[in-house]
């Protein structure tokens, strides 16, 4: 993370997003890119170990689908937005999933390269979101049980 740029930025708000995610049962999944090369998932974000999947394709499709509910939208964040977020936005399409791209959430080592990839993640049929998007749409109503302590996270 200390390459990408606003890295902290990034960490900060999927962190916010999992947080929401943890209290509504919405489940997660990590995938780790090269993780011997590269290092393992930032410790804050804690992932449970069962829920890491290591890969060494760009693409992380083929150690996600089958572990992917079907016909449910797909909610990616990650690094680099241009690369790997990109390439497995890509895969997940092509197999006719829907997918929402949080951009305020994902890193790339330069601005130019994440605005290119999310603005190609777009061309190609990803929907770009934000963490309130997704949170909002995860709530559906303000009576939601959990409101407070959700809309608390991203305050």
């Amino acid at each position: 993370m200390p390459v990408i740029q606003d890295g902290g930025g990034v960490v900060a708000n999927t962190r916010r997003l999992l947080s929401a995610a943890g209290l509504m049962d919405i489940p997660a999944l990590f995938t780790e890119q090269n993780p011997r090369g590269l290092g393992a998932t930032v410790p804050e974000l804690a992932p449970d170990a069962a829920s890491v999947l290591p890969k060494m394709t760009f693409d992380a499709t083929p150690v996600l689908i089958d572990r992917l509910p079907p016909d449910h939208a797909v909610v990616l964040t990650g690094c680099e937005a241009h690369v790997c977020v990109l390439q497995t936005a890509l895969g997940l399409l092509e197999r006719g999933r829907r997918v929402c791209v949080v951009g305020d959430a994902v890193g790339s080592r330069t601005a130019e390269n994440k605005a290119a990839g999310l603005h190609r993640l777009a061309a190609e049929g990803a929907e770009i979101i934000t963490i309130e998007m997704a949170v909002f749409e995860w709530l559906e109503s303000a009576e939601h049980p959990r409101f407070r302590e959700v809309i608390a996270l991203i305050k």
